[in-house]
């Protein structure tokens, strides 16, 4: 157990985008999946919305994966590790409501206490989004809301007008995410959580592949382990060295070898530097 100064380190982003019918969600998942990559070739969708990514197919060369019903947590998983091991970098799960419609249905088919069968219900949809939170890619999940009608005066005329309300989704599962936008008819964004702060202040806007590269770039902006690899590489000696291996203990795992080589260059500096200084006095005391 070490007590140590907190540090933000690179990530890959989880974030979701909510809204009813209508409001935009692949669009602009796909938008941002651009700004989070420069090829669109390492773009996956995760498709549960009948092929409706696909309509999108002349913003570029994306990949697709069709999943049909029933939409089980496992076949969500199944097609996240698939990504992952094809070189994906950016999977949108579009959407994920349809999981978790099914998480419902399969509890209402249980038969016995329904208290006790949320126990069989609970840790399928955890593992599902344990997997989202671990990915090694960037994860765009969209959630469809309930839909509802308020009317608006427009032109002095009681006009209905569609609007998104909660996310069909079990309870807090925006908390799980670091970005949330919510997607109005206009197919505006704004954003209901927002751990970068990159939002916060800021009104209804479209969402653009700028809005993914200033993601990308606050995803940078941290620890990584090839930025301490080079400072390992830079280390003068062996109490800079040590200082570097205090301070970024939690990456020695993966960077061991580099710690162990770095500190055998330098004994090995040290070491030829004092027979340096040797030869040079046993010299002077010849002449």
């Amino acid at each position: 157990m070490i007590l140590r100064k907190a540090e933000r380190k690179q990530a890959k982003i989880k974030m979701a985008l909510q809204g009813s019918s209508g409001s935009g969600k692949t669009y602009s998942a796909l938008l941002l999946a651009r700004g989070l990559t420069d090829d669109w070739s390492k773009v996956a969708v995760v498709d549960t919305e009948n092929g409706s990514a696909e309509l999108y197919a002349h913003l570029g060369d994306f990949k697709v994966i069709n999943i049909p019903s029933p939409f089980t947590p496992e076949s969500y998983i199944e097609a996240m590790e698939l990504c992952e091991k094809s070189g994906i970098e950016v999977i949108i799960l579009d959407s994920i409501s349809h999981c978790w419609d099914y998480l419902l249905k399969y509890h209402a088919s249980l038969t016995g206490n329904s208290f006790a069968n949320w126990n069989k219900v609970t840790p399928r949809h955890d593992a599902f989004i344990n997997r989202i939170l671990q990915s090694t890619c960037h994860v765009v999940a969209t959630m469809r809301t309930k839909q509802d009608y308020v009317l608006n005066t427009i032109n002095g005329k009681q006009v209905p007008e569609k609007v998104g309300l909660k996310a069909i989704q079990r309870t807090g599962l925006d908390y799980e995410f670091t970005i949330v936008f919510d997607l109005d008819q206009e197919h505006k964004a704004k954003v209901s959580k927002d751990r970068t702060s990159l939002f916060s202040q800021t009104k209804p806007f479209f969402i653009s592949e700028a809005t993914g590269l200033e993601i990308l770039e606050w995803t940078l902006d941290g620890t990584s382990v090839e930025s301490v690899r080079a400072l390992i590489a830079r280390a003068e000696s062996i109490q800079s060295l040590r200082e570097l291996f205090e301070k970024y203990r939690s990456l020695y795992r993966q960077l061991q070898p580099d710690f162990e080589n770095r500190k055998i260059q330098l004994q090995n500096q040290i070491s030829s530097s004092a027979k340096t200084e040797t030869n040079g006095i046993s010299n002077h005391s010849i002449q």
